[in-house]
């Protein structure tokens, strides 16, 4: 394994529906920056977690579904493999899904906390999917999730439609200003341009940090 003395064990929580006829080599080509950074030669040698009781990286043919359950050990660097794995995720994705990052300070004890040293732990939200709308899809239903379980400590779920409407509308007016701006990135029409409409030159990462 790579980074034996890495201060950081870093997990990775997510399950990704994958576009049918997506072969393993596809896939493995996918979550090459994972299981290069495990220091493995094969997705088959790096799906295997840090710890024994989780079931590491799998792709489940009959549900087309990734599932990952994985822990390697690591450092900051590990935040430029997210990148690139989100990127390689929205090619492969048939609809929004969520990716959750926990970062462990391994070296972070009691003393520590009590000197007033701050630890190195972190969380961080991952969304891919195939566009913008699906990924703004998995962070509305997440975002819905989250207010209703929180207010429901308080309040009937019959009347929570009305915080439900609110969140539409702010996620509705956030795409279609993602929409003006993509629009405005176009070439006007019958330009006789060879723009493959796709802008920008390359693709880019669709993931909040």
């Amino acid at each position: 394994m790579k980074n034996d003395n890495a201060t950081l064990e870093i997990h990775v929580h997510g399950d990704v529906p994958i576009k049918p006829g997506t072969d393993i080599k596809a896939i493995q080509e996918a979550l090459k920056p994972l299981w290069h950074y495990a220091g493995a030669r094969s997705l088959s040698e790096g799906s295997t977690s840090l710890y024994e009781e989780e079931p590491g990286i799998r792709f489940d043919t009959s549900l087309h579904r990734l599932q990952m359950c994985w822990t390697v050990r690591g450092d900051d660097d590990f935040r430029v493999v997210m990148d690139e794995l989100c990127m390689n995720l929205n090619e492969l994705s048939v609809a929004g899904a969520q990716i959750e990052v926990t970062f462990y300070d391994t070296e972070f004890d009691d003393e520590d906390e009590a000197s007033g040293a701050e630890s190195r732990d972190d969380f961080v939200m991952l969304f891919v999917g195939p566009n913008p709308g699906a990924i703004m899809q998995a962070q509305r239903d997440l975002l819905i999730h989250d207010v209703v379980n929180m207010m429901e400590r308080h309040f009937d779920g019959s009347e929570l439609s009305g915080v439900v409407a609110e969140i539409d509308k702010l996620f509705s007016q956030r795409f279609d200003n993602l929409v003006s701006s993509l629009e405005l990135g176009k070439p006007p029409r019958g330009s006789g341009g060879n723009s493959s409409g796709h802008g920008g030159g390359g693709r880019r990462p669709r993931h909040l940090h």
